[in-house]
């Protein structure tokens, strides 16, 4: 078996350290002996993460770690794209230097598609994250005001949320192409949503599920009751409960997926309520696929 290469963002550093390597040099002369050029194309082997690090290094790592060479190839290859698609305020145009844009994308969902979705990068991968926005998904009923409503809420990123007035039957279905996703990458996709003060019919649970178009889809059962997900958690652990995001919004995990890239395929994501209750009070942002963080 190959022996693996090490990883330069542990290498470099501790050569450094250790006197360059053995010549009996500092830092400085390992780093005066390479090109910024060829330091460049160590860095970008590092991901944003390493490159951010080393750049506290020496100062030839920190100027290159500052150059659009580096950072463009931490942008996704269709960044270019997705940025024509997007619905722009010009009152706050993107960076212009490539670590300026990354770090944009990372921290501003960017609107894209009519402002039916969002883009944004994980930060210490460059991993491409979506939500798609409630007008972006199939609600059953969705379109028939007396049992849902359309408005708008400061907090939400979209310009409406769907909110459930009366159900007893709840489908929410969406799907997104896996060629816009990050390759070799597993992705988990969720449901936000908030439950206004007049909730009922979630104490029950809901089926859940992820997979791809006309295969079998992996299915499990969750609350979005957030007190009775707490509450059946000592009895049914398997069970998926609600979490409260850093936005304040709340959102339950409906399955992952390891999207190797290459094919196009389309990813399907569900959530049923069982039939016997009626329902209200659920408001839908939209459903977040993004990776899963302990990549």
């Amino acid at each position: 078996m190959a022996k693996a290469l090490p990883n330069p963002t542990f290498t470099i550093p501790m050569m450094m350290e250790n006197g360059g390597g053995g010549g009996g040099g500092g830092g400085g002369d390992f780093c005066l002996k390479l090109p910024e050029g060829c330091i460049a194309d160590i860095l970008a082997l590092t991901g944003p993460r390493g490159a951010c690090r080393l750049a506290l290094v020496a100062s030839t790592f920190r100027s290159a770690a500052e150059s659009d060479a580096v950072w463009e190839r931490f942008l996704p290859a269709d960044y270019k794209d997705i940025l024509a698609r997007a619905v722009l305020d010009f009152n706050s145009p993107p960076p212009a230097s490539k670590k300026g844009l990354y770090l944009w994308l990372s921290d501003h969902p960017l609107l894209i598609d009519g402002g039916t979705k969002s883009f944004n990068l994980e930060k210490s991968s460059g991993r491409k994250c979506y939500m798609l926005a409630a007008r972006d998904l199939t609600i059953v009923w969705g379109d028939s005001p007396e049992y849902w409503t359309w408005t708008s809420l400061p907090d939400s990123r979209f310009s409406e949320v769907a909110e459930l007035l009366a159900v007893c039957w709840l489908e929410i279905r969406g799907k997104v192409s896996t060629r816009i996703l990050s390759p070799n990458t597993t992705y988990a996709a969720f449901l936000v949503f908030k439950l206004a003060a007049r909730v009922k019919g979630f104490q029950v649970p809901a089926d859940v599920a992820l997979g791809i178009s006309g295969c079998e889809h992996t299915t499990q059962t969750t609350y979005l009751d957030p007190v009775a997900g707490q509450r059946h958690q000592h009895t049914e652990g398997d069970n998926q409960y609600p979490r409260v995001r850093e936005d304040g919004w709340m959102e339950v995990e409906l399955g992952e997926y390891f999207n190797e890239g290459g094919e196009e395929r389309e990813l399907e994501m569900s959530v049923m309520g069982r039939g016997g209750h009626w329902k209200r009070g659920l408001i839908i942002q939209g459903i977040d696929i993004r990776p899963k963080v302990d990549q």
